[in-house]
C-alpha cells in the first residue's frame, strides 16, 4: 500500500541508461535525493516505461521481480549501499486477521466498497488534498494540483481500478488505486479521510482488498515496499502470512525474528 510519501517517478528527471541486450530497456535512473524513510540516506530508482500491448504481461513479471508502478513507468529502488526496501505481498488464502485487525473491521462496520474505473473525480480530489494536508504536509506530493492528481489516477497502461470506500451515510471514507495483475491485486496508492485516523482506515482498506482478491480467486495482494524498523511501514507486518522478496525469491517473513508485531494478536 503506497500511501507512504515516496516521490512519483514522473516528477523527477532521469538520466538515460544504456539498454542491456536481452534484458529490460531501462528508461533511466533518477538523481540521488534524500530518502523519505531512512534519515541520512539517499534514494535512487531505476525506471522503465510501460507501454504497448504487452505492458501488462511485462509488468506481471516485473512486479514479481520487485518493481512497482507509477503512472506509465515501472520502478525499483537502486540506492547506493542500501537494500532496506523489500517488496512484500500478503498470501490471500492463508490470511487470517489477528484480534486487533478484527477490531478494526468491527469499528468500520457499514463501510461499503465499490470497485470502479480509474477516473479522477472532484470529490476524490478534495479528499486527496485533505489527506495530504493532514498526513504529509511537507511531502513531495503536497503541492500536487488537479492535473497531477488526474495523471496519478488515470495514467496507466494496465488494468487499473479505483477501490472507493463510503460510510453508511454516503460520506467518502477512502480511495485506493489498484492494479489488477495476473496473480493478484497491487495496491498502488491510497488516501483516506484524516478525521477517521482512530479507525485505522489504512489497515481497514487492506482488509477489504484482501476480501476482494479472495472473491476474484487471486492468490496475492501486493503492498509495495517494506523496511524493517521503519515506523511508517510497520502496519504491513500486521497482515500475515507476509511474503518478502529476497535473494532466494519470495519467502514468508518471520515477524517475530524481525521484531515486529509480537503483541499484535
Amino acid at each position: 500500500m503506497t500511501s507512504e510519501n515516496r516521490p512519483l517517478v514522473r516528477e523527477h528527471p532521469v538520466t538515460p541508461a544504456v539498454p542491456r541486450r536481452g534484458g529490460l530497456r531501462f528508461l533511466g535512473v533518477t538523481p540521488l535525493r534524500p530518502c523519505p524513510y531512512l534519515p541520512g540516506r539517499l534514494e535512487r530508482t531505476i525506471v522503465t516505461p510501460l507501454a504497448g500491448r504487452r505492458a501488462g504481461d511485462a509488468y506481471d513479471e516485473m512486479l514479481r521481480g520487485g518493481f512497482r508502478r507509477s503512472h506509465l513507468a515501472a520502478y525499483r529502488p537502486a540506492c547506493p549501499g542500501c537494500r532496506a526496501c523489500v517488496s512484500v505481498r500478503v498470501c490471500v488464502n492463508a490470511f487470517s486477521p489477528s484480534r486487533s485487525l478484527r477490531r478494526v473491521g468491527a469499528r468500520n462496520a457499514g463501510v461499503a466498497l465499490t470497485v470502479m474505473p480509474a477516473l479522477a473525480r472532484p470529490d476524490h480530489y478534495a479528499l486527496f488534498r485533505r489527506y495530504l494536508a493532514a498526513r504529509h504536509p511537507d511531502g513531495a506530493m503536497a503541492g500536487m494540483g488537479r492535473e497531477g492528481y488526474g495523471a496519478l489516477i488515470e495514467e496507466s497502461a494496465l488494468d487499473t481500478r479505483l477501490a472507493e470506500f463510503r460510510t453508511s451515510d454516503g460520506s467518502l471514507y477512502g480511495v485506493c488505486v489498484v492494479d489488477v495483475v495476473a496473480d493478484g491485486l497491487s495496491a498502488v496508492y491510497s488516501f483516506y479521510e484524516p478525521d477517521r485516523i482512530k479507525d485505522s482506515p489504512g489497515s481497514y482498506m487492506i482488509l477489504r482488498l484482501l476480501g476482494e482478491a479472495r472473491a476474484r480467486a487471486l492468490p496475492y495482494l501486493y503492498l509495495g515496499y517494506w523496511i524493517d524498523g521503519c515506523d511508517k511501514m510497520d502496519y504491513k507486518a500486521r497482515f500475515r502470512p507476509l511474503e518478502v522478496l529476497g535473494a532466494n525469491g519470495w519467502t514468508v517473513l518471520d515477524v517475530r525474528a524481525n521484531g515486529r508485531g509480537a503483541s499484535d494478536r
